[in-house]
């Protein structure tokens, strides 16, 4: 399934290892968001890709953009994985897939999501989609993302 550029992206609230519930709803008419869908904290390939975006959050910031990553995974296992990574930005547990699901990225075969990422600008409008074809790919790094915001 493939959301249609330029309509209001699904809204979302769900708690965030940063003992925080967060909404996109929180956003509007302040920043951007890049919601960043992965499968599992600990796996090699996120292991590169969080921490990665997550090195960037200045860039990310000058961009008046906020990271969010969602994936199944415990809050639990969030604060680990953040803690070992040094991964800043919040990582939120949608542990029924319900939002990766509302955004066509969930596959309830194996129960994870798929790696996808999302910019939803500032007026809660979906302007870009990125869907790996396969989990394990990682082909959409922070130099990639802050082009297409700057692009908006």
């Amino acid at each position: 399934m493939s959301l249609e550029l330029g309509s209001p992206a699904p809204a979302f609230s769900l708690k965030s290892h940063q003992d925080s519930e967060i909404s996109l709803a929180d956003y509007k008419g302040k920043k951007n968001v890049v919601l960043v869908f992965y499968p599992l904290d600990f796996s090699p390939v996120c292991s590169n890709q969080l921490p990665e975006y997550s090195s960037r959050k200045a860039d990310f910031e000058a961009a008046d953009t906020v990271v969010i990553g969602v994936n199944r995974d415990s809050l639990y296992a969030h604060k680990a994985w953040a803690e070992a990574f040094g991964i800043e930005v919040p990582l939120l547990a949608d542990m029924n897939g319900a939002v990766a699901t509302e955004y066509g990225v969930y596959l309830k075969d194996v129960g994870i999501s798929t790696r996808a990422v999302f910019i939803i600008d500032k007026e809660g409008n979906l302007r870009h989609q990125h869907v790996e074809t396969a989990p394990g790919e990682f082909t959409l790094h922070a130099d990639g993302i802050l082009e297409e915001i700057a692009k908006l």
